[in-house]
């Protein structure tokens, strides 16, 4: 990919969809072989900080509720949560992260629910679960940010939470940099053009779309829920691992994730 194919570009849910839909079919081999280890094939990872909801209990006690888990990849997640008595449904963009569900299941001897679905468009019953999260899965893909959240609480039900993961708004203003380029803002926070990677065809191959705090704050309430609570996970002593433009340098300095608490 050359720096010409990459850059700041307005693009639509359906374009979005088409091209992280491949670009993830694409990369989910390279992606599970790089942080599989990290993630563990039954573990719940929030953020490349490595807060674990074993110590974090963000989603409070999980025994015998309904959860569903939103762009699961390969759903390490939803088995770590099925291994503590929940009931897990879960579902992806990607079918290749699927089909890695799948090899972990095999391989574990277990039997996660997944389906192939579009977060803008959930294919669950209404008030079906009691608790939905996301860990850095779809949110940060969707051109519409507020029509998943509208979706998610029409599934949930009535008191259920959504607890969701994204990259920290104010890395937008920072290059995906881990060393010390990463610590020098080079362009507007306020500039919501979403980042973009095109194929030498000129079609978008790849997208993620930036919003501020208050946009995110804005779309969770819009949508009929009520923030409870925002964590900003500090990167702690002891952990030297790298993930893209997360690094114990910029982490010494800057927010990389935004944890957010909504209840219906």
């Amino acid at each position: 990919m050359s720096l010409a194919g990459i850059g700041r570009h307005r693009v639509d849910a359906v374009v979005t969809s088409r091209a992280n839909r491949g670009w993830w079919d694409g990369a989910a081999d390279e992606y599970q072989a790089e942080h599989g280890e990290f993630l563990r094939d039954s573990g719940f990872v929030w953020c490349p900080e490595g807060l674990d909801e074993a110590d974090a209990h963000l989603l409070g006690d999980v025994v015998g509720r309904d959860i569903l888990e939103i762009g699961c990849g390969a759903g390490q997640c939803g088995r770590w949560l099925a291994g503590r008595g929940a009931r897990v449904a879960a579902f992806d963009l990607s079918f290749r992260q699927l089909q890695h569900s799948r090899r972990i299941d095999i391989d574990a001897d277990s039997a996660l629910p997944v389906v192939q679905a579009d977060a803008e468009a959930l294919p669950f019953a209404d008030e079906s679960f009691d608790l939905a999260c996301s860990a850095f899965g779809a949110l940060p893909f969707v051109a519409d940010a507020r029509s998943v959240l509208t979706e998610t609480r029409r599934v949930l039900r009535p008191g259920g939470r959504l607890v969701f993961s994204v990259s920290h708004p104010i890395r937008w203003a920072f290059p995906d940099d881990p060393g010390p380029g990463g610590l020098t803002a080079d362009r507007s926070y306020f500039d919501r053009s979403p980042y973009v990677e095109m194929g030498d065809d000129g079609q978008p191959t790849y997208v993620e779309h930036h919003r501020t705090m208050a946009d995110w704050i804005g779309h969770i309430t819009a949508s009929g829920m009520t923030l409870t609570a925002l964590t900003e996970p500090e990167w702690p002593e002891g952990h030297d691992r790298e993930w893209g433009g997360w690094s114990p340098l910029r982490g010494r300095h800057l927010p990389g994730t935004a944890i957010f608490t909504c209840v219906r």
